[in-house]
């Protein structure tokens, strides 16, 4: 796969429009719609801070959401060649972000808890372990200029009798 490029082609179109258009920061909705060919739509805004819609997406949930699948995807895949067999997979993962003075802001973090558990036949510390070896392949983590840390749980089902 060395070398091979992939490309995402995503359509995100703004639907908050009043019939003022952007006339005054106020007059505005920050409600867009992302899409992508065969995928059901995702409705977007802002964070609600910024004037957006909290029953919708918002770019920062999205992203911390881009980390948390792509580690979770990455992890399974090595339990799964290691022998290490998963019944659950959790993760309540939390962003932050700080504002500047100018206005914008950054990420400064992003921290990862995912609560998996295994069966009773499978190697605990080797569950624990395969989280470093997960985050080291995430496209996504290797993109982002933030850190991103793992707080990892693993539960040992009960073995049955």
């Amino acid at each position: 796969m060395a070398g091979k490029e992939h490309r995402y082609a995503v359509t995100v179109e703004w639907t908050g429009n009043r019939g003022e258009g952007t006339s005054s920061y106020k007059r505005y909705e920050r409600a867009h719609e992302l899409r992508a060919e065969g995928k059901p739509t995702i409705p977007g805004s802002s964070d609600p801070a910024f004037r957006g819609d909290p029953a919708r997406w918002n770019p920062e949930e999205l992203l911390v959401a881009s980390l948390s699948a792509c580690h979770k995807l990455w992890y399974l895949h090595l339990c799964a060649t290691a022998g290490v067999v998963v019944t659950d997979y959790v993760d309540d993962a939390e962003g932050v972000m700080a504002e500047e003075a100018d206005g914008g802001g950054r990420f400064v973090r992003v921290v990862l808890r995912p609560r998996v558990t295994i069966t009773a036949g499978s190697d605990r510390d080797k569950a624990q372990a395969l989280h470093h070896e997960a985050h080291a392949l995430c496209f996504i983590a290797r993109s982002v200029s933030f850190p991103v840390t793992h707080e990892p749980t693993t539960l040992v089902a009960a073995a049955r009798a």
